[in-house]
């Protein structure tokens, strides 16, 4: 089965050695076997500069779920084929407003899941990435249905 990889590219530089300097974290956003993409966590962090673009968890989880399209998109699919999100809190007392902000990203970018929602599973990590990060999304979708 051939496995088919989707590159991150943060300031234009991908993610891996040696381009970048040991220690920095390497990735592709998502990666395909088969009909399977596996999404890596998508967090606040800017494609083009590496910034944290916002920081509240709303706003946050609006710019995970806008990654995740994007790459979602890239790899052919979309977030219509969701099957399972993992989202990471920095705090749990975030989940109501998560929620409820990828309940209207669903609404307005994929009514499909608003219905027939993905599997899910939330948690509180010890730490995200970098302390500025509230939340991290990452994902199992297909390629189509």
């Amino acid at each position: 089965m051939e496995i088919k990889k989707y590159p991150c590219y943060i300031k234009g530089v991908e993610q891996k050695y040696p381009n970048v300097t040991p220690g920095t974290p390497i990735y592709a956003n998502c990666v395909q076997v088969g009909n399977l993409l596996f999404v890596s966590g998508m967090t606040a962090q800017s494609f083009e500069d590496g910034v944290c673009l916002t920081n509240t968890a709303q706003d946050q989880t609006r710019v995970c779920y806008t990654k995740l399209k994007q790459v979602l998109e890239g790899a052919g699919s979309s977030l219509d084929n969701l099957v399972r999100t993992l989202v990471l809190f920095k705090d749990m007392k975030d989940y109501p407003v998560v929620r409820a902000t990828e309940l209207e990203f669903f609404k307005e970018h994929a009514p499909s899941l608003v219905d027939a929602p993905p599997a899910s599973t939330v948690l509180q990590a010890a730490a995200l990435a970098r302390p500025e990060f509230l939340v991290e999304i990452e994902a199992i979708a297909v390629v189509e249905k």
